[in-house]
């Protein structure tokens, strides 16, 4: 008597490799929005706290300095004594590479991207 021997070859067939391809696919069309709408959200809120901080900074200077609103100042040399600099001893950037600008006493901060959605403006 002869035995039959099936000879079955491991591994994956074309199908079950292009079902997978597609669910990562799948995935990876949901999930790459979302992380980019995360992303744009942080760096509003990010903005939007260094905007704060600043418009804090610009309400010690007026106080201590005796200004009124509606006088000019020197952005920012001369709020730096009254807001914490980063590590690189400079003021707060905008996480998304905006800069900012605050010329008056009695005005808030503004960020040149206050246009991007969500926008980088205190409300």
């Amino acid at each position: 008597m002869k035995k039959q021997t099936q000879i079955r070859n491991a591994g994956f067939t074309l199908v079950e490799i292009m079902i997978v391809v597609a669910i990562i696919g799948l995935l990876a069309a949901i999930a790459i929005p979302n992380f980019v709408k995360a992303r744009s959200t942080s760096q509003a809120n990010g903005c939007i706290n260094n905007l704060r901080q600043i418009n804090a900074a610009e309400s010690q200077f007026a106080l201590e300095q005796h200004k009124t609103t509606g006088d000019n100042i020197n952005f920012p040399s001369d709020l730096t004594p009254y807001i914490k600099l980063n590590s690189t001893g400079e003021l707060p950037i905008c996480p998304a590479g905006g800069t900012y600008d605050c010329s008056t006493v009695g005005t808030n901060a503004t960020c040149t991207l206050s246009t991007l959605t969500p926008p980088h403006a205190l409300q």
